[in-house]
């Protein structure tokens, strides 16, 4: 994950790519609220992760730390969609290799781990849009 972060910040890229996007099928975030993606917040701060993440980058009022969080949003899902990408790799390696029960766990993690934060990414990011929206009005 780390060698990932790096290097997605070595990047320096915009990340303008029309699949940050919202697209259609996401019905305003309906598809990730019937996936449990409100389950995965409460869970994120049952953890303690939000804590975490709030004390390093604290949401200020303001439409230039909403452009920095909506372009964090982005650089966060697609640090997570290489992610996944890599481990499904193993997965389909360890499956092949050992079987699909010893390759379930594997699965099961890169889901908690790397889909539902690129899920949440998709679901938080129309509404920062929406808010930055409003901001700019202002």
């Amino acid at each position: 994950m780390l060698f990932v972060v790096f290097f997605t910040d070595a990047l320096k890229s915009p990340l303008a790519s029309s699949y940050f996007n919202e697209k259609g099928w996401e019905q305003k975030g309906k598809v990730y609220e019937h996936l449990g993606i409100n389950f995965f917040r409460k869970l994120l701060v049952w953890v303690g992760w939000e804590k975490v993440i709030r004390k390093s980058s604290p949401i200020e009022k303001n439409t230039e730390a909403l452009m920095n969080l909506y372009y964090r949003t982005k650089k966060s899902e697609l640090d997570h969609v290489i992610i996944l990408l890599i481990v499904l790799g193993f997965n389909v390696f360890v499956a092949f290799k050992f079987g699909l029960i010893k390759s379930l766990s594997l699965l099961i993690l890169n889901i908690l781990l790397n889909l539902y934060p690129i899920f949440l990414q998709r679901y938080n990011r129309p509404r920062i849009q929406r808010a930055l929206n409003l901001s700019r009005r202002r």
